[in-house]
């Protein structure tokens, strides 16, 4: 038991809070599923023949309506403890 202890505080403190601009990389991607569904479509042959792939994935804030401006600036500040350096539609690979 006693050796579980400090492999509990590791693994508690690799939960800590990460810099404001990883926290905000780490972000958008949440902020962009609020935005709307997303997928991807694959196609190829292979010596079995053709294969084919869809995936399509639905945030729960888009349906819910929120604000991917809000999911971003409160993702940020769970991870990092701190509000993003600068807006949303300031980031760097934001596309309204």
């Amino acid at each position: 038991m006693r050796r579980a202890v400090p492999l509990l505080l590791l693994l508690l403190a690799a939960c800590g809070p990460v810099p404001v601009q990883q926290a905000e990389r780490m972000c958008i991607d949440e902020a962009r599923a609020a935005r709307g569904p997303t997928g991807e479509i694959g196609m190829g042959v292979t010596t079995d023949g053709p294969r084919a792939r869809v995936k399509v994935a639905v945030s729960s804030d888009w349906l819910l309506g929120r604000d991917p401006a809000a999911i971003f600036d409160r993702c940020v500040v769970q991870r990092s403890g701190q509000m993003p350096s600068r807006p949303l539609h300031e980031q760097p690979g934001w596309r309204p």
